[in-house]
């Protein structure tokens, strides 16, 4: 089955106008997925807003929004005022900029989706802004409203297509020194800075995303396949805690062990072919 476009619209560079459409390029509903129930009659029970004075249950109809000006004084926001003052999608993806591939921080980037023509007759021009972006090793910055937002978007040229990334507005993006403030700063070097380095270089390889499987989700299928078969799963041994050793002692034994154990770059090796997903039966 084609999957759906999420959105419709075009892509304008300057005066070149092409019809695109964005798919979603990375998704969550292959995930096994759960009910609630009523542990007594097995049957599912939904979520119900409630007054929290009264306890009664609200209609849908009488549910508003509100924002809190501070001890529960709201504000109270009709949806039509909402609609109103949203703004209009105008279907258009006008690129305000291009720069290279490379030059937007990967704490902006947000949710990625593909960008192909929308029809046969705009292949073309689609065809001719992604390579000449590709030549360029430029992206387009640009801004449409998807989803009822305005947002600005980052589009790169990806295999036959594009890839759009819709990015973070900058209030949503934390300053690094609220974390890293409290890091004391060290100088390090000498040997263990020489022995990291080292244990980096053993373990040297390339990204492989099918060399990284979901332990939880596949255990969340054995599970649910244990329990449709009648079978008990024993639980699993859980990692005996790590001994306290000086750093030094760690670091020499760590880079001895990667000399022992023949490891080798991944880099040199093809990457090993997926296993099929185990699913409940």
């Amino acid at each position: 089955m084609a999957p759906r476009a999420i959105w419709k619209g075009v892509f304008k560079v300057a005066e070149i106008t092409c019809p695109v459409a964005l798919y979603t390029a990375a998704s969550t509903s292959e995930r096994i997925s759960f009910h609630m129930l009523n542990r007594k009659t097995g049957n599912r029970v939904h979520r119900q807003f409630v007054d929290e004075v009264t306890g009664k249950p609200v209609e849908k109809e009488d549910q508003v929004k509100g924002y809190d000006r501070g001890d529960g004084d709201y504000i109270v926001l009709e949806p039509q005022e909402i609609a109103e003052a949203i703004p209009d999608s105008d279907k258009v993806l006008d690129v305000a900029t291009f720069l290279p591939c490379d030059e937007i921080d990967d704490l902006y980037l947000d949710r990625p989706y593909y960008v192909t023509p929308s029809t046969p007759v705009a292949a073309e021009a689609f065809g001719l802004i992604r390579d000449a972006m590709a030549r360029r090793d430029a992206a387009a910055l640009a801004r449409t409203v998807i989803f009822r937002r305005m947002r600005s978007i980052l589009i790169r040229p990806h295999e036959a297509g594009m890839v759009a990334t819709t990015l973070h507005f900058d209030y949503e993006v934390r300053p690094a020194q609220s974390a890293f403030d409290d890091i004391p700063k060290l100088k390090i070097e000498g040997e263990m800075l020489e022995l990291a380095e080292h244990i980096i270089r053993t373990k040297a390889g390339r990204f492989d995303p099918k060399a990284f499987d979901d332990r939880y989700e596949s255990a969340l299928a054995e599970l649910v396949k244990a329990k449709i078969e009648g079978r008990t799963i024993k639980p699993a041994k859980r990692p005996e805690p790590a001994k306290v050793v000086n750093l030094l002692d760690a670091l020499r034994q760590s880079a001895k062990a990667g000399q022992t154990s023949g490891v080798k770059s991944t880099a040199k090796r093809k990457p090993a072919k997926a296993e099929p997903r185990r699913k409940a039966s």
